[in-house]
């Protein structure tokens, strides 16, 4: 089957498409996910196949040497053009318009799975972990490298995939994934407070306060004169004391 001077060969799904974001046939839907459109011509080959499903796709930009997996929605796209969730046309970047490439694979269902939310006001959101795993529903698999987008209360916040277990591209679909998390990347650590630390001179005029009272203290029935000297903040000060009782 051939179109736009493209042919499918061979015996595996091997095509590359123009892509589109997903805006261009106002299919919203598609950015909550990880699903592109793709031409009928793509779903007649992968029949013919005999592809097993779920579908799941290599996308590539060879160009950028950028390369993320996918699942599929419909076969609707006119020929030779796929349509993207934007966010992932970003993750590639990938231009309205780009040639990507799109290979049919088979992905392990993943085990584990750890993510890095860009900001720390997701986590301030109600339930993090209940909006997370209610958007992963709508995504077939995972690839370390990528960052996801998930919309709540009209907010967009976007997570890095940063590790990925068994391999660096899993399938979550019906799989049960352990998910972990790294602080988010705008995180600081809290200021520890700072001890204040007595000076030279402070501990100096402590000494000689004490030993003047004892002094004191010791003499105070006495009738004298005296002479005293101390060594005070590195250098020699000489103090001189007279004290009538």
């Amino acid at each position: 089957m051939f179109f736009d001077g493209y042919g499918y060969h061979g015996t595996s799904f091997e095509q590359t498409y123009r892509c589109y974001p997903a805006s261009f046939i106002e299919k919203p839907q598609l950015e909550s996910g990880d699903k592109i459109i793709m031409p009928p011509s793509a779903l007649d080959r992968l029949a013919s196949l005999h592809i097993d499903y779920p579908m799941l796709f290599e996308l590539r930009n060879t160009a950028a040497e950028r390369v993320s997996h996918c699942g599929v929605l419909e076969f609707i796209a006119e020929e030779g053009m796929i349509y993207m969730p934007y966010w992932m046309m970003e993750n590639m970047l990938l231009q309205e318009g780009d040639i990507v490439r799109v290979k049919n694979v088979t992905l392990p269902k993943g085990t584990y799975v750890k993510l890095q939310p860009h900001t720390k006001d997701f986590l301030d959101i109600s339930n993090p972990k209940a909006i997370l795993e209610t958007t992963l529903r709508n995504f077939s698999c995972l690839t370390t490298g990528d960052s996801i987008m998930v919309a709540y209360n009209n907010k967009k916040y976007y997570i890095d995939i940063i590790e990925t277990k068994p391999s660096n591209a899993i399938s979550i679909i019906e799989t049960d994934c352990e998910v972990d998390f790294a602080p988010p990347l705008d995180y600081k650590e809290p200021e520890k407070p700072v001890t204040s630390v007595p000076t030279g001179k402070a501990v100096a005029q402590g000494v000689f306060l004490y030993f003047l009272s004892m002094f004191l203290f010791s003499h105070s029935h006495h009738d004298f004169g005296y002479f005293f000297s101390f060594f005070f903040f590195g250098s020699y000060d000489y103090l001189w004391l007279e004290c009538l009782f």
